[in-house]
């Protein structure tokens, strides 16, 4: 079971401008036109209307005793963290590394860290959180999760960051997130030329299709997290096929931490386009089917090539991705794409999950399940309390009170 996603295909390109009501004064979306350098001015006008818009809804709920421009969260791209906010960061993170998990041993052997609860989280919900109805909900209050963690365990004073994967696209192994400084999440892998990439399914000729590769593909040796970091968790469906790990991912498997960064895969799906496309789709079956693609397609979605363009171990394994620190700017930036399109038609957009095949209770709705409902309830048992779908559609009410700059 692979990320099998995606597109931003010219039948998408077509797509009309966002209808909304009329009442309601916000930005229209012009249709994308595979010119990146356009394309990149048009995304920043649009976020930027519906971010103008979005305060302004806030301020007029000062003295409300909500979330209100003055007490909400904002939620930063990682390159403009200062480097004392990245720093923070950094140290929060490792501070969850060192500390003891609360996940069970006898379960998860190869848990050794509250950082690892994540990843068995994770693990243990995978085949019941992605390519269903719940996805977007159960990412959105998992990573909630982690935040809280980072503030309230490990003394964090900022907020989740997210990585704009369109920002960096010509050599994300260069931009902050990778470059292998100090204030980075880790480096690149060292260079393998014996790396492969992802397997993404088979072509017409039935020959496999994979990927291309990036510009490490070896273990990585740079950054704030040590020389020598040793993965645990995992593989449990590793891609290209290698030996599964004891246990269902669950054992003690102790391996390099490895990654494959470079442009190839950033700049063909995760581009300015992609962002002004997704910000077009009318619907969320549409915007489902663009960010992780129509079933069976041979293209992959943002989401899908954000955890490509870091690739290898632990990334390429949908099961254990959460084991990279990336992770969780990468699905802050899902994150961020389905807000901002939320709030180009909230009335609607808060409230509806779909009908199509990601709408569903299962994986591709295989087996056959019911559709989603907002009643439907979020669990992240070894990292959270439970929720439903319902109290996590808007970022801007409770129990939540952030927004992306």
């Amino acid at each position: 079971m692979k990320f099998l996603s995606a597109t931003a295909a010219a039948a998408f390109l077509a797509s009309a401008v966002v209808a909304v009501p009329a009442a309601r004064s916000v930005p229209s979306v012009p249709a994308p036109r595979w010119d990146l350098v356009a394309d990149k001015e048009a995304v920043t006008e649009v976020i930027a209307s519906i971010q103008e818009n979005q305060m302004a809804k806030l301020k007029a709920r000062a003295g409300s005793g909500g979330c209100t421009a003055e007490n909400v969260r904002v939620r930063k791209e990682y390159g403009d963290l200062t480097k004392e906010e990245r720093s923070d960061y950094i140290r929060a993170i490792q501070c969850l590394m060192d500390k003891p998990g609360k996940v069970d041993r006898t379960f998860s052997l190869g848990t050794r860290s509250r950082f690892d609860d994540f990843a068995v989280e994770h693990i243990t919900k995978t085949l019941g959180i992605h390519f269903t109805g719940n996805f977007m909900a159960w990412h959105r209050w998992f990573l909630y999760a982690y935040e809280t963690a980072l503030r309230d365990e490990c003394g964090y004073k900022g907020y989740q960051p997210y990585w704009d994967w369109a920002k960096y696209a010509e050599a994300p192994q260069d931009s902050p997130v990778f470059n292998g400084d100090e204030w980075s999440l880790g480096g690149n892998g060292a260079p393998n030329p014996d790396r492969v990439g992802a397997i993404i399914g088979k072509g017409p000729g039935g020959g496999l299709v994979h990927l291309v590769r990036g510009l490490g593909g070896g273990p990585v040796t740079t950054g704030p997290f040590g020389t020598n970091r040793t993965i645990l968790l995992g593989p449990v469906q590793p891609d290209p096929p290698a030996t599964v790990g004891p246990n269902g991912g669950l054992g003690v498997n102790p391996r390099p931490w490895v990654r494959d960064v470079g442009p190839a895969v950033n700049l063909r799906y995760a581009n300015y386009t992609t962002l002004l496309d997704l910000l077009n789709q009318p619907d969320i079956d549409k915007y489902r089917s663009l960010s992780e693609g129509p079933k069976g397609s041979l293209e992959i979605g943002p989401h899908a090539a954000g955890h490509y363009v870091i690739t290898s171990d632990p990334a390429d394994d949908v099961f254990t991705s959460p084991t990279d620190p990336a992770f969780f700017v990468h699905h802050a930036m899902v994150d961020r794409m389905w807000a901002l399109w939320q709030e180009l038609d909230e009335s609607t957009r808060r409230t509806d999950l779909g009908k199509d095949v990601y709408a569903h209770l299962t994986w591709q709705n295989n087996p056959p399940s019911g559709l989603a409902t907002l009643d439907d309830v979020l669990n992240v048992t070894y990292v959270g309390p439970q929720t439903t779908i319902r109290e996590v559609m808007d970022t801007t009410s409770s129990p939540f009170c952030y927004v992306y700059q």
